[in-house]
């Protein structure tokens, strides 16, 4: 089974320019998956890491790895658009090789365990066959209720801040 962009937008809250991957090319339900991320001269963050010395952040091939890691938990939910997964841990990271424009990452997620609302994933992302970062990532499935609320909950208090710091 695949995924395009439009099945992976439909499991995803993520979008440009913070959604990283491309396509899923492989998919076993509860068990593994393989996404695709073309990485382009394009993207915003080539800008200023590093200007002349493009190179992908470390931060964004693991948020990468979780995003594919999160199409595997949630594409199983059936009420997945209540729901967010949300990063919980990310163990033994390592970083093999420098990731540049024109490179394909191809990310390879397997899931270590998978409980009720939490989720433990092996994950690696690899150039040309190579391993260029490997990582164990834990996530928990929250409602998206939950942080609708506990922004709406701190949207007052900011305002009435900024009113009393007026009435000063």
């Amino acid at each position: 089974m695949t995924f395009d962009i439009q099945e992976i937008m439909a499991i995803l809250p993520h979008r440009y320019p913070f959604l990283l991957i491309d396509r899923i090319v492989e998919f076993e339900p509860r068990k593994r998956l393989v996404a695709i991320k073309n990485v382009t001269i394009n993207e915003p963050f080539f800008q200023g890491h590093f200007p002349g010395v493009p190179i992908m952040p470390g931060v964004l091939v693991i948020e990468a790895m979780a995003q594919a890691g999160a199409v595997l938990i949630l594409s199983e939910l059936e009420d997945r658009e209540s729901k967010l997964a949300v990063f919980t841990g990310i163990e033994k990271a390592k970083f093999r090789r420098q990731i540049t424009p024109g490179d394909q990452l191809r990310i390879e997620v397997e899931v270590l365990a998978l409980k009720m609302r939490i989720g433990r994933m092996e994950a690696r992302a690899l150039v040309d066959g190579k391993v260029a970062c490997q990582a164990t990532l834990t996530c928990q499935i929250v409602p998206k209720a939950r942080q609708a609320s506990a922004e709406a909950a701190a949207a007052p208090s900011k305002a009435g801040t900024a009113a009393s710091e007026a009435a000063e």
